[in-house]
């Protein structure tokens, strides 16, 4: 038998969607939590094992060590804002159950290894991208010295292994909805623009793209592109099906689901006769006949990373697209009645006071059904951190998250300050839902559905505590900036 291993999302601040799934981890504006699809995989190939994804299902940290005493092995998944946290937990759980062996997977500790273990003596070990073989070894009793892409400790120095091959073989790897049937349950989790309830998966694993920006494929998927079969999805979908009646709704979470036409049009020929209603991510670069088999086969909403209206800054991120090419993937999705969820960022190299209006004018243009507005974020081990780094954009004692774990701006320019980038997030928000058009579609929802009437009621009062929280940070902030302009006058 092997080490009796609990894989661990772990309690952090309140409503922290920080890991094992959530590619920007964060305290949400908005409650959302999406499912520990990384921990999934492992948790499938060990007999024994549990999966715990503590945030969701409000499992306290006190109720978490108790847990953990039941224990040999505990994989936790850390995030670059958690991981001090983490730390807390670790040390608690280790001081009521010594004889537990721990070990943190995540962005952070492949980009971080040495520093992550020197950080916290109660982690045994950590495990560089992708984790899921590497935990099971270890579990079956494999030496640590013989398992590959690991890095631990001997003799008061860390060793690091080779490197681990990424995983070329998907559908070798067990289905995350047995998983999910046995340990999590569905209706704890909620994204806002999605239905509810909903479970997602991945059907691909890494990305080719090369966004300077996006912490997943540059820390733990990887560029190389590697897909589950056609069929191995459909058998998986199907079992979905019959395990969740109730669910209205499958999302693809992949880094980007439909970049590769023949196969998008080829799976969504299976999917179509399960007649399921599912979402997913999509590039703007999918021309029509994808977008049409897609809505065809149930498709109802992609996520869209648009980013910026300004061309030069997506030039700037390697985004490998351009604003016109969004402009006319919009018009393709409202022709065949898609509904697109746009995520821009604020913040990113090249921003500007004008920049940053023309996006906010360049979304009004588009009017996808529902946007999400972040602060650029220069996560270690991107190509954006290194950029911030080098050119001195890291504010000075800059946080990436504050004390309930909600985005900061870390970033800032010459000529606009962090608090200001952040500032212009709610403008973004004003400008985009308080139109006409904009306010028809949110009461439309809310009249017809009593269902999302009450998620929306709830969705916009905590929006709005989240919104009057950041205005103060803003205005401390600008008010600490200018006793320090005041100081140095007086001085000179």
């Amino acid at each position: 038998m092997p080490l009796k291993t609990l894989f661990l999302n772990p309690p952090s601040f309140e409503n922290f969607d920080g890991g094992a799934g959530s590619r920007w981890p964060a305290t949400r504006e908005i409650e959302s939590y999406w499912y520990p699809v990384w921990l999934a995989y492992p948790a499938g190939m060990l007999e024994g094992s549990r999966l715990l994804d503590a945030p969701p299902h409000y499992v306290s940290a006190e109720e978490t060590v108790r847990i953990c005493r039941d224990y040999e092995f505990l994989v936790l998944f850390t995030s670059t804002p958690g991981f001090p946290g983490d730390i807390q937990l670790a040390e608690k759980i280790k001081d009521a159950n010594p004889q537990i062996k721990i070990a943190f997977v995540g962005p952070h500790v492949s980009v971080l290894p040495e520093k992550s273990l020197r950080d916290c003596p109660a982690v045994d070990f950590v495990v560089r991208r992708e984790f899921d073989f590497a935990t099971v070894e270890f579990a079956q009793g494999k030496p640590l010295e013989e398992i590959l892409g690991i890095s631990y400790r001997k003799h008061g120095s860390v060793v690091h292994t080779a490197d681990r091959p990424m995983v070329q073989d998907l559908d070798s790897l067990p289905h995350v909805t047995d998983v999910y049937k046995r340990d999590l349950d569905v209706t704890r989790y909620n994204v806002p623009f999605l239905l509810y309830p909903f479970v997602s998966l991945y059907t691909t694993r890494g990305c080719p793209a090369q966004c300077t920006f996006c912490l997943w494929p540059q820390t733990l998927s990887g560029h190389p592109w590697r897909k589950r079969s056609t069929d191995d999805v459909a058998r998986e979908m199907a079992k979905a099906r019959e395990y969740w009646p109730k669910v209205r709704e499958f999302f693809f979470d992949d880094d980007t689901f439909n970049i590769q036409k023949a196969r998008t049009i080829e799976l969504c020929s299976k999917l179509k006769p399960l007649n399921l209603t599912w979402s997913s991510t999509s590039r703007v670069t999918t021309d029509y006949e994808t977008l049409k088999a897609m809505k065809e086969a149930g498709c109802r909403l992609m996520i869209v990373g648009f980013e910026s209206g300004d061309q030069q800054i997506l030039k700037n991120i390697k985004k490998g697209a351009t604003v016109e090419r969004a402009r006319q993937f919009t018009k393709d999705c409202h022709k065949l009645g898609l509904v697109i969820h746009g995520d821009f960022i604020l913040g990113l190299p090249g921003e500007t006071r004008d920049t940053i209006r023309n996006t906010i004018q360049f979304a009004k243009e588009l009017d996808v059904e529902t946007i999400q507005v972040s602060v650029a974020h220069a996560y270690p081990g991107t190509e954006l951190y290194e950029y911030a780094v080098q050119n001195g954009f890291l504010a000075s004692e800059s946080r990436m998250v504050d004390e309930g774990g909600h985005q900061l701006a870390h970033i800032e320019y010459p000529g606009l300050p962090a608090e200001e980038i952040l500032d212009f997030v709610h403008r973004f928000y004003d400008e985009y839902y308080f139109r006409p058009k904009a306010i028809a579609r949110i009461l439309k929802k809310a009249v017809f559905n009593r269902v999302d009437r009450k998620r929306l009621y709830k969705e916009a009062n905590t929006f709005l505590k989240t919104r009057a929280m950041r205005h103060r940070w803003v205005k401390e902030r600008r008010e600490t900036q200018g006793s320090a302009a005041t100081a140095e006058s007086l001085k000179a």
